[in-house]
């Protein structure tokens, strides 16, 4: 079993090395005020005047000078069969992460991300990207969203399930990644429900839905973050 490195009663932002929006930082930090890095995530945040308390990782993408910046703050992985982004995220323990620096970049890196989030159910992971907010679908789910909000499904696993509160019900769909998939789908009520028979299921929401994602997956992480 992998011994957590980062050990969190609160949420934790942890950071890779693709493109990062200040204003994205800034909103996971809110809501996840501790920071950690995956490999050169780490350069990504000195850039923009942070410091993660920890870098996790193989270390081949970090910079010399970020390397010496973050002295003592350094946790190498050396192994070579998994991603920097797995490395850190199954090296932190907390009641969930949110994500940056996973999108917007290359396709491949953004790819093996979301194998992580698939292969990883039990880690409450949330994907901070330039329009959408991505997570690892439960075997039940109940969102408070808007009419009119797109909700789209990508599965990674051949998957069926249940759904209210779509305009197009997923009963009777058999999800697989190179079969059905649920691209822009649209909420009806402001109630969603959601129900899978496997693990598999990734589920793509606006960004602006981050806290409502947040609720249904850690009800009341608002009230924990306070304490």
């Amino acid at each position: 079993m992998n011994h957590p490195i980062v050990e969190s009663s609160e949420g934790v932002t942890l950071l890779a090395g693709g493109p990062l929006r200040r204003r994205d930082l800034a909103l996971a930090l809110a809501r996840a005020p501790r920071l950690v890095a995956a490999d050169g995530g780490a350069d990504r945040a000195l850039a923009v005047g942070r410091r993660p308390e920890a870098v996790i990782g193989d270390m081949d993408s970090l910079t010399p000078q970020g390397r010496a910046a973050l002295a003592g703050r350094l946790h190498e992985v050396p192994e070579q069969e998994s991603t920097d982004f797995d490395k850190a995220l199954r090296s932190i323990a907390a009641p969930f992460v949110l994500a940056l620096g996973v999108a917007g970049g290359r396709i491949d890196h953004e790819l093996a991300v979301l194998n992580v989030l698939a292969r990883r159910p039990d880690r409450v992971c949330l994907l901070i990207g330039p329009e959408d907010v991505v997570f690892h679908a439960p075997a039940t789910v109940t969102l408070a969203l808007r009419p009119g909000d797109r909700l789209s499904l990508f599965p990674l696993a051949p998957v069926t399930g249940e759904s209210d509160g779509l305009r197009w019900p997923i009963k009777g769909l058999r999800f697989a990644p190179g079969g059905v998939i649920g691209t822009s789908n649209e909420v009806t009520d402001g109630q969603v429900r959601l129900r899978f028979d496997a693990p598999g299921m990734l589920v793509l929401l606006p960004k602006a839905r981050l806290d409502a994602a947040l609720e249904a997956l850690v009800p009341g992480w608002r009230k924990a973050a306070k304490h």
